[in-house]
């Protein structure tokens, strides 16, 4: 098993105290979320910050155009509408079964970061967008310990009726969904807030009005105010 790369940006105090790790979406790398590590830093400069690759080549690139990476293939999931696939149980399978594949990836790098920089899971943070979201998600509520929180930005919640089974981590999530997102629905962040809560797991949902399928300042600030608050509370 290959292991994952992405740029990585140390503490700005040049003292290590948590470790914040960024899950970007299908067809992208990890170059897209790492310069939020620039305005995160400004409230966590204890904070080194990862965006790794994820561990397969983007399988929907246009010709001629960079493939991008992903998480797991979403080819059968752009084949139908969200609110579709969320009913097809087969469909939802699959997605689960990608993310299970992947999560070895994950959690290997999360370990070796981890133990790199002296740290354990209590000083990790995962921040996802859409599938990296649904990656965060999937590895954060089986990871042998909880993690410090979860920042999930217009993703969702894959495997909600096994989770009861799977489960073995609580931490802290925090959800932030567009109120106009037409690639990964409002309705499914509204539905991974009530699958986390059916499974005891502590939630918060934020909708941004007016916002498609993105991140806006206001998300950023809000997932700061949750990890001040957490961090605190640790």
């Amino acid at each position: 098993m290959k292991s994952l790369k992405g740029p990585e940006i140390p503490a700005a105090s040049g003292k290590t105290k948590q470790l914040i790790v960024f899950l970007h979406g299908v067809g992208a790398d990890g170059n897209d979320l790492i310069s939020l590590a620039d305005i995160f830093s400004e409230a966590f400069p204890n904070a080194h910050f990862c965006s790794p690759h994820a561990p397969f080549a983007f399988d929907m690139a246009p010709p001629g155009f960079a493939a991008g990476y992903q998480w797991f293939s979403l080819q059968e999931y752009m084949q139908q509408s969200p609110e579709a696939v969320m009913k097809n149980r087969t469909t939802s399978r699959n997605l689960l079964a990608g993310a299970a594949e992947a999560a070895p990836y994950l959690n290997d790098f999360i370990d070796a970061k981890l133990k790199a920089l002296g740290l354990d899971d209590s000083a990790l943070i995962l921040i996802g967008f859409s599938q990296g979201t649904m990656m965060a998600l999937y590895t954060s509520l089986r990871r042998n310990k909880p993690c410090a929180a979860v920042i999930g930005y217009s993703g969702a919640l894959l495997g909600a009726d096994v989770l009861a089974k799977e489960i073995v981590s609580r931490p802290p999530v925090c959800l932030i969904h567009g109120a106009v997102d037409m690639v990964v629905p409002h309705q499914m962040m509204r539905d991974a807030e009530a699958g986390l809560k059916a499974n005891k797991v502590p939630v918060e949902a934020h909708t941004r009005p007016q916002l498609a399928h993105g991140i806006d300042p206001e998300g950023v600030g809000i997932a700061i105010r949750f990890l001040v608050k957490h961090l605190q509370m640790a």
